[in-house]
C-alpha cells in the first residue's frame, strides 16, 4: 500500500512527488483564517515528515498562500516540488469585493482572470515574486471551464515555451469539470492535471473518460477534493458538498458509506483518503489541512492499513462504481 511519503516520478518528466501531498487554500484562509503560526507549523511538519509536493495558486488568500509557502520552501533543508497556477493575475484595487471563500483575505488586490498570453505571463512573474523563488516546478491552468479555448490557444504555448526553456518542469491543469479537463487534454500537450471532487466515494465520473485518456497520452493525475470539500470528513446536517451545502441525498449516501465501512473496523476518512490510489491513473493524493494536528491526522489515515477487498465488497453493495473494463 502506498505511503504518504513514497514518491513516484511523473511520466513525462523527471519530478518525483510523493502520493500524499499538501494543497495550501486553506492556508490561504479558505473560509477562515488560519494564523502564520500554525501555517508555519503546518508546513514545516509537512516537510519534516517527508511530504514533499506543495499545491498553491494566486487565488488562495489573494496571494496569501503563495507568500506563506514560498517562506517555508525558501528555507527548507530538503527537495520539494511546488505547483501553482495561472490564469488570475492579482491585480490592485481599492475595497476589493469580499470574495466569500477567503474571507480574511487582503482587500487591496483582487484575483482576475486573464487568460491571455500577457496575463499568463503575468501571473507566473506574479507568483514566483511573491513566493521569493527562482523557479516552480509545476504550473497549471486554473478553473479554466469556460476559458476552454484561451487555455489551449494563448495559455498553453507559453507554458509549454517555459518548459521548452527548462523554466518549468510540468505542465497541466487544475480544474473541477471532467468535460473541459479532456477538451483542454485534446487540444495541448500536458504531463499533468489536478481534478477536484470527480474521483470520489461518492463521485466517480473521471474513470468513465477522463482516466482512460490520461492513462493512454502518459498524463499523471493528482486528486484534489477527495473528502468533497467535507461530507466525507463528517456526513451530517450543515456538511459541503463541493464547497456548497450538501443535499439531504447526498448526506444520506455519504452516511450510508460511512456505515458500511464502520462496521468493517474502516473509518471514512481513511477510506476517503486512499480511495483514488485504487486507480492506476493516479499518481497523487491532495488533501488541505488546517493546521499540523489535521496533517497528521491525514496521514494516519492515508497510511492505515485497509483490506485488500474492500473496494470489491463497495462495488458489490452498489456504494461505488465499478472502474469499467
Amino acid at each position: 500500500m502506498a505511503r504518504h511519503n513514497q514518491k513516484v516520478k511523473l511520466k513525462r518528466s523527471n519530478v518525483e512527488v510523493t502520493r500524499l501531498s499538501l494543497g495550501t487554500a486553506p492556508l490561504g484562509g479558505l473560509f477562515k483564517a488560519v494564523t502564520d503560526a500554525d501555517g508555519d507549523e503546518m508546513l514545516n511538519t509537512a516537510l519534516d515528515i517527508g511530504i514533499n509536493y506543495f499545491d498553491t495558486a494566486p487565488q488562495y488568500g489573494h496571494g496569501v498562500a503563495e507568500i506563506r509557502l514560498g517562506k517555508a520552501l525558501r528555507n527548507a533543508k530538503v527537495p520539494y516540488v511546488i505547483e501553482t497556477k495561472v490564469g488570475r493575475t492579482l491585480e490592485k484595487v481599492e475595497n476589493a469585493e469580499l470574495f466569500p471563500w477567503f474571507p480574511d483575505a487582503p482587500r487591496d488586490v483582487m484575483p482576475i482572470f486573464d487568460y491571455t498570453a500577457d496575463g499568463i505571463k503575468k501571473a507566473f512573474d506574479q507568483s514566483l515574486e511573491r513566493m521569493g523563488l527562482d523557479h516552480l516546478d509545476i504550473v497549471l491552468m486554473h478553473d479554466a471551464e469556460d476559458h476552454v479555448k484561451e487555455a489551449i490557444e494563448n495559455a498553453f504555448p507559453v507554458l509549454a515555451d517555459y518548459r521548452s526553456q527548462g523554466l518549468i518542469k510540468a505542465v497541466g491543469i487544475g480544474i473541477n469539470y471532467v468535460e473541459q479537463a479532456l477538451q483542454i487534454m485534446k487540444g495541448t500537450d500536458l504531463d499533468i492535471a489536478l481534478i477536484a471532487g470527480r474521483y470520489t466515494l461518492l463521485d466517480q465520473i473521471a474513470h468513465r473518460d477522463l482516466f482512460p485518456y490520461a492513462l493512454a497520452h502518459n498524463i499523471d493525475i493528482t486528486m484534489g477534493g477527495v473528502l468533497n470539500s467535507g461530507v466525507l470528513a463528517n456526513p451530517v446536517a450543515g456538511a459541503t458538498y463541493n464547497y456548497l451545502p450538501a443535499s439531504d441525498e447526498i448526506i444520506q449516501r455519504a452516511a450510508k458509506i460511512g456505515e458500511f465501512l464502520k462496521v468493517r473496523g474502516i473509518p471514512l476518512i481513511a477510506a476517503a483518503l486512499q480511495f483514488p490510489l485504487r486507480h492506476p491513473a493516479v499518481t497523487s493524493v491532495l488533501t488541505g489541512p488546517r493546521n499540523a494536528q489535521e496533517l497528521l491526522s491525514n496521514v494516519e489515515d492515508f497510511n492505515r492499513e485497509l483490506p485488500a477487498d474492500i473496494w470489491k465488497e463497495l462495488e458489490d453493495a452498489n456504494l461505488i462504481e465499478r472502474i469499467p473494463a
